[in-house]
């Protein structure tokens, strides 16, 4: 299959490497700084090379804020018979956009990254691919075409050869299941590291606790900040607000039956 890899930062260049030696590889990156370390695969810079490359699939790289604009920029380029996908942390408007783009679509978020992940052994890692169906109206006319079937058998089979973790879900089910098992421990992780000194701290636990926000803080800006806007984190953010208002109050009282519930709660909710 003939491949174009929008953008090359770290996922790109992940994608390219994966991909590169089972398919036909191309890079399109602004940056020609970036496609210094590109092997195995074409690079291009400019879109007339996207239109003779003629690709199968586009994969979408670059940061959120600039995904359905890199779009944009290159589907004048494509065949109409191209399918396209992205791989957003956060998929709201995506939906809509893919719909109205008159081009097959699929949505995948591999939710490891290579700077955290081990990528030599990603058995205990997950990815998501967005299964989002088709339908009709009563008319039985197609309103929604939903997500392509060959993309997400492509998808499907790379994350399987991966051994990945592999779930499926709408676009709005997505964006609460990661708003749910990412931002929650993102922004304890980073409340607690924002209340951190320099000094020594004896402790097996804390010095659990400082490993994991070394090893999120050594992610991409951009990253913990897409996962972050996720419009459902708000929501996520009150429920742990709320919480530590209930343990500061029975701190406070210095409650040891009320804080016996507050413990045993936590147990039945993490068990």
């Amino acid at each position: 299959m003939k491949i174009l890899i929008l953008g090359n930062g770290k996922m790109g260049s992940f994608f390219c490497d994966l991909l590169s030696f089972d398919h036909t590889v191309a890079v399109y990156e602004k940056d020609l700084k970036r496609m210094r370390f590109i092997y195995n695969a074409q690079r291009f810079s400019t879109l007339e090379e996207i239109e003779e490359f003629k690709p199968e699939l586009v994969i979408n790289c670059v940061t959120l804020s600039y995904t359905i604009e890199a779009f944009k920029e290159v589907f004048r380029y494509l065949p109409q018979s191209c399918i396209i996908s992205d791989i957003a942390s956060v998929k709201t408007g995506l939906k809509e956009f893919y719909e109205a783009s008159g081009f097959r679509y699929v949505s995948v978020h591999p939710m490891f990254g290579p700077t955290f992940a081990n990528l030599g052994n990603l058995q205990t890692e997950n990815a998501i691919i967005i299964n989002e169906p088709q339908q009709k109206n009563t008319k039985g006319e197609i309103v929604v075409t939903g997500t392509d079937y060959m993309g997400m058998i492509f998808f499907r089979d790379l994350f399987g050869s991966l051994k990945l973790n592999v779930k499926e879900y709408t676009f709005d089910g997505h964006d609460e299941v990661v708003a749910y098992s990412l931002s929650i421990p993102f922004a304890s992780t980073l409340v607690f590291g924002s209340i951190m000194k320099h000094q020594e701290v004896p402790g097996t636990t804390f010095k659990k606790h400082l490993a994991i926000a070394h090893g999120l803080l050594s992610e991409d800006d951009y990253l913990l900040t897409e996962i972050l806007f996720n419009p459902n984190t708000g929501g996520q953010l009150q429920g742990i607000i709320d919480k530590l208002a209930t343990l500061k109050e029975i701190v406070a009282q210095k409650d040891s039956n009320a804080m016996k519930q507050f413990l045993d709660n936590v147990r039945e909710r993490v068990r």
